[in-house]
């Protein structure tokens, strides 16, 4: 689980800001949709944060709020990271009543990133656990398959279709059509 540490808030010139921020950070009146708003992004994030399900920001001490994390990329919503190698979340608010926010937000910033001199940190939690997208209904910990199970997937698919020629020629045509549709 990824977490961000916040300051007090910080003026920004939307002019300059690539997001069009007014402001960054935390102050009591915040809600938590706000606290997502503006801290979101313009955060350097490695490639560990691509495989995280949620983020928590933090405060004081308390979790001000929990994110389901839909994908992690530039600021203005690409895949990439802005020019500076920076990059932003793109997700979710959680409320009460979602496992995660229910777990931690409101409540003391997580153990594992306390005194962490580095306002991006990542908590072990039981909360980033997950089925195999493979379909076997093994459980999984920040991935999609479990061990080889990438592999069983393909091999599955393939063999529906035929051989792996069979497969390809078919992938081709698919593809193919697919982009050459006019977008709707």
């Amino acid at each position: 689980m990824l977490h961000i540490t916040l300051n007090g808030t910080r003026e920004l010139d939307p002019a300059t800001c690539p997001m069009g921020r007014t402001f960054n950070g935390w102050h009591p009146q915040m809600s938590e949709r706000e606290v997502y708003e503006v801290n979101r992004g313009r955060w350097v994030l490695g490639a560990r944060s691509d495989r995280e399900r949620y983020a928590l920001f933090s405060s004081d001490g308390i979790v001000r709020a929990a994110v389901a994390i839909d994908s992690v990329g530039s600021s203005d919503g690409q895949t990439s990271a802005d020019n500076d190698g920076r990059r932003a979340l793109t997700g979710r608010v959680l409320a009460a009543g979602h496992p995660v926010h229910d777990a931690y937000v409101g409540k003391p910033t997580p153990a594992d990133v306390v005194g962490n001199r580095n306002a991006i940190g990542y908590v072990a939690s039981e909360h980033d656990t997950g089925l195999c997208a493979c379909g076997c209904g093994e459980t999984v910990v920040r991935r999609d398959f479990a061990s080889g199970h990438d592999q069983r997937a393909v091999q599955t698919r393939i063999a529906k279709v035929g051989s792996v020629v069979d497969f390809l020629a078919w992938f081709d045509a698919t593809w193919s059509a697919q982009q050459q549709e006019p977008a709707a």
